[in-house]
């Protein structure tokens, strides 16, 4: 059964993202069992910037953290980085992604086949418009608490 994260944000409300293991399995098979461990819940979104993205997922909220778990293989496909899309954050290295993602608030096609989608924001994009801006924004928007649930 296909299943969804949902974030809920401090900015309002739940943002709904369907999960693409179609597109990669490993990434979401991390996503899904970091945020069945709490792990998101009370993370920022520390880097938020208009017409391209909002990243988050590091717990330490500077951008250089991740998980205690290993980094993840490149699942690149060819799905473009269009607005709602969901993607994995890295260093230069393809196979670096750990816990930090993002999420395209416009087109970003520029990083098609470079960052490894899991999934798209099929509800509560205004949510995650209304996020504060900035690298890192003043006070940043929070996930208060990440869940997984059957689709449906």
């Amino acid at each position: 059964m296909a299943e969804n994260l949902v974030l809920s944000l401090d900015s309002g409300g739940d943002v709904v993202i369907r999960l693409r293991p179609d597109l990669a399995p490993g990434h979401v098979e991390r996503i899904t069992e970091l945020a069945r461990e709490g792990f998101y819940d009370g993370v920022v979104f520390h880097r938020v910037i208009p017409g391209f993205m909002a990243q988050g997922g590091d717990p330490s909220g500077t951008g250089m953290g991740g998980s205690d778990k290993p980094n993840l293989k490149a699942e690149f496909s060819r799905e473009p980085h269009v607005r709602g899309v969901c993607s994995m954050a890295r260093t230069s290295n393809p196979n670096s992604a750990n816990s930090q993602f993002f999420i395209c608030f416009d087109d970003a096609t520029f990083l098609d086949g470079q960052y490894t989608v899991w999934g798209e924001v099929i509800e509560g994009m205004d949510f995650v418009d209304a996020l504060p801006k900035g690298e890192p924004p003043r006070t940043p928007g929070k996930i208060l608490k990440a869940t997984v649930r059957a689709e449906g």
